[in-house]
C-alpha cells in the first residue's frame, strides 16, 4: 500500500474534535473518497496525511516509510485545494512549474515538463495565459497539473470541485478520474458531495464523529450500509424503526412489510431501510382489497411532489408517517407497494436523538 493510516488519532488543542483510531490503506492507482457531515473528521484526515498537523498516536506511512512527524515538503504529495490557489502574477506554465522551481530544476526543463502536464489535463496551447484569463474549470485543471508535475507519491484532493457550477462539476470529476487513472497514483479525495464520491471512487469512507464507520465500494455502501447513519448519509432513504414479528415479516410505524429476516430473530428491534427508487407506484387500475391492505401495500396522500426532469420525488403521507419514492411516471400517485427484496434490516437506531436524516427521511 502507498498511503497508510495505522491506528491514527489526533485531537485539536483545546477541543474534543479530531479523528480517533483510524486505520486506512490506499493502494497505488486507487482513488479513495472520504465523506461525512461537517465536523466528522474528513478534512482532518487529509491534513494529517499532508503533514499540516501531526498525529498524537499511530503512524502515517507513505510507501512504507513512517512520515507522521515529517514536514509537508518531505512527503512528496500533490495537493489540490478547493480554491485552486493559483498565483495570479504567474502565467499558467509558471504556476504548474512552481514545484519544480522549488526543487531546483532549470527553467527550460521546468517549462517543458509544465507544458507536457498542461497537455495531459487538456490545457495545451495555453501555457502563456494568466489565471484571470481562464474559467474556474480550467483553473482547476491547472491546479491538478501542478499537483502532478513533480511525480508525487500520492495525490490529495480537498473538495476540488466545490467552487464549480453543477454542470461543470460532472465533466471535471470525470476528468479528475481520467488523469488519476493515467497517472496510476494513490489518491485521497475529501468531498461533501456524495454523488461525486460514488461516481469516481474505487472505495468510499464514511466518517462520523471522528471515526471511520464504514468503508467499501460505492455499490457496497449504497446497497449494504452498516447502519442507519450510513444509510441516511449515502443516497436518499426511507428509515423507520421496526420490529421483527414473524419469519420474513417486520412491523413498522407505517404498517407491516414483507422482507428477508435472515439473521434476525422474532422480537428483534431493527431499523428498516427502503430506498425511494424501490418504492413502486401501484397500477391504478388494480384495486386493493377493502379494509387493511396486504403487507407492503399502502394508500396515502401526496404532500410533496418535486419535479426533477427525469424523475419525480414524492412524499406520500400514510397512516403512521411518510413514504418517499422516486418515479419516472407522470401520473397521480396515491397507492404504492414495497416489495420484500427492497427492504433491508439494519441495527436499531435511537430515533429520539438521531439526526434529521433518520426521521424516515433522506439527505
Amino acid at each position: 500500500m502507498t498511503l497508510v493510516f495505522d491506528n491514527v488519532s489526533f485531537t485539536y488543542p483545546g477541543s474534543t474534535a479530531g479523528v480517533f483510531d483510524v486505520s486506512l490503506s490506499i493502494a497505488r492507482g486507487e482513488l479513495v473518497a472520504v465523506i461525512g457531515a461537517s465536523g466528522s473528521g474528513k478534512s482532518t484526515l487529509l491534513r494529517l496525511l499532508a503533514g499540516f498537523v501531526q498525529p498524537a498516536r499511530g503512524r502515517i506511512l507513505i510507501e512504507g516509510e513512517d512520515l507522521g512527524a515529517a514536514a509537508p515538503e518531505a512527503r512528496r504529495l500533490g495537493v489540490v485545494f478547493q480554491n485552486y490557489a493559483l498565483f495570479p502574477h504567474m502565467r499558467l506554465w509558471e504556476n504548474v512549474a512552481y514545484p519544480l522551481k522549488v526543487r531546483g530544476l532549470a527553467s527550460a526543463q521546468r517549462r517543458e515538463l509544465a507544458e507536457n502536464m498542461l497537455a495531459r489535463v487538456g490545457m495545451q496551447g495555453r501555457a502563456d495565459h494568466w489565471p484571470a484569463q481562464i474559467s474556474g474549470g480550467q483553473q482547476q485543471r491547472v491546479a491538478l497539473a501542478r499537483a502532478l508535475v513533480f511525480e508525487p507519491r500520492g495525490l490529495l484532493l480537498d473538495e476540488p470541485l466545490s467552487a464549480l457550477d453543477a454542470g461543470l462539476r460532472i465533466g471535471m470529476r470525470d476528468e479528475i478520474q481520467r488523469v488519476q487513472r493515467a497517472a496510476g497514483i494513490a489518491t485521497l479525495l475529501v468531498t461533501h458531495d456524495q454523488e461525486e464520491a460514488l461516481s469516481i471512487a474505487d472505495r468510499v469512507v464514511v466518517m462520523h464523529d471522528g471515526r471511520l464507520i464504514q468503508i467499501g465500494t460505492p455499490h457496497e455502501l449504497y446497497e449494504t450500509p452498516a447502519d442507519a447513519r450510513v444509510a441516511a448519509f449515502v443516497g436518499q432513504s426511507n428509515l423507520w424503526p421496526g420490529r421483527v414479528t414473524d419469519v420474513d415479516r417486520v412491523e413498522t410505524a407505517i404498517g407491516p412489510l414483507a422482507c428477508r429476516t435472515h439473521g434476525w430473530a422474532v422480537g428483534d428491534a431493527v431499523t428498516v431501510l427502503v430506498r425511494p427508487e424501490r418504492v413502486a407506484p401501484a397500477d391504478p387500475s388494480i384495486a386493493l382489497p377493502a379494509g387493511t391492505p396486504p403487507a407492503g401495500h399502502f394508500r396515502g396522500r401526496p404532500v410533496a411532489d418535486r419535479y426533477l426532469g427525469p424523475i419525480r420525488r414524492i412524499d406520500l403521507a400514510v397512516d403512521g408517517g411518510l413514504i418517499r419514492l422516486e418515479t419516472h411516471g407522470r401520473g397521480q400517485v396515491d397507492t404504492v407497494s414495497i416489495p420484500a427484496d427492497a427492504v433491508r434490516l439494519l441495527p436499531p437506531a435511537d430515533f429520539s436523538v438521531a439526526p434529521t436524516p433518520l426521521q424516515g427521511s433522506s439527505t
